[in-house]
């Protein structure tokens, strides 16, 4: 049995309000390292909220989010992104303009902000990480290609990649294959099942073929709590799973 502080995330306890209305309602998640752990639910569960606790784009009403036993809850986004948690929203956030090299480099740690990147130099260390990060991306071909040429699953491993330079220990994606064609998908379940390895992946999910494909643990939820936990299997056949979310 892990004890708390063994898990890369341990979520306890976690309300959020607003206006009397309880988005998150006293949840506990709980991931491991190199755990690739799904969130699913009908829209409105509080699956986006969820995400926005953890990276502190929204504040806690109460309850404790600890990321390698460091309390999140009170800490600035920007602390937050520091510490280890790298977070990929619906829309790519990519510089269309800039090569698929060039977004690498600019997230590269060390060529962060305006006096990091005058200083910035392309030394061979920097090369090699964007390097193995554009090959495990599978944009290794396309280095050289503006960001905007990329096709729609293309950017949105650039921007897997633009986190992964960045080496998070958590990394969380909102659907990250809404609007991908079925290879892919295909290929960002490879992807992701790569990336896992070496560090905890949290993804909101609707497409329930692909979270089969994915997931180690999935968590669902409805009305801000949890209403079922575990793997795939024992979700899918979670009779109250059934009613609520899968609806046969």
């Amino acid at each position: 049995m892990s004890t708390t502080t063994d898990f890369t995330l341990a979520i306890e306890g976690l309300t959020v309000s607003f206006d009397g209305f309880k988005a998150v309602d006293d949840l506990n998640l709980y991931i491991d390292k190199n755990e690739l752990h799904v969130v699913i639910g009908p829209n409105g569960a509080g699956k986006t909220t969820v995400l926005d606790l953890i990276c502190g784009k929204t504040k806690a009403t109460s309850g404790s989010i600890k990321f390698l036993n460091v309390e999140l809850t009170k800490k600035p986004e920007h602390e937050i992104v520091r510490a280890g948690v790298g977070r990929k929203f619906q829309t790519p956030s990519i510089y269309e303009n800039l090569t698929v090299l060039e977004n690498l480099e600019v997230s590269y740690p060390e060529g962060r902000g305006i006096f990091g990147s005058l200083l910035f130099k392309r030394t061979p260390k920097v090369m090699e990480k964007i390097h193995e990060i554009a090959n495990e991306i599978m944009l290794d071909d396309a280095l050289d290609m503006p960001a905007g040429l990329l096709s729609h699953g293309q950017k949105q491993w650039l921007e897997i990649g633009m986190l992964l330079i960045q080496d998070p220990q958590l990394l969380m994606l909102d659907e990250p294959v809404a609007g991908m064609s079925v290879k892919e998908r295909e290929q960002t379940a490879v992807l992701l099942n790569k990336i896992s390895q070496g560090r905890s992946v949290l993804v909101i999910e609707h497409d329930m073929e692909f979270v089969e494909r994915i997931a180690h643990k999935v968590t669902v939820l409805h009305q801000g709590k949890i209403l079922a936990a575990g793997d795939m299997h024992k979700v899918q056949h979670d009779p109250k799973v059934v009613e609520v979310y899968l609806g046969h």
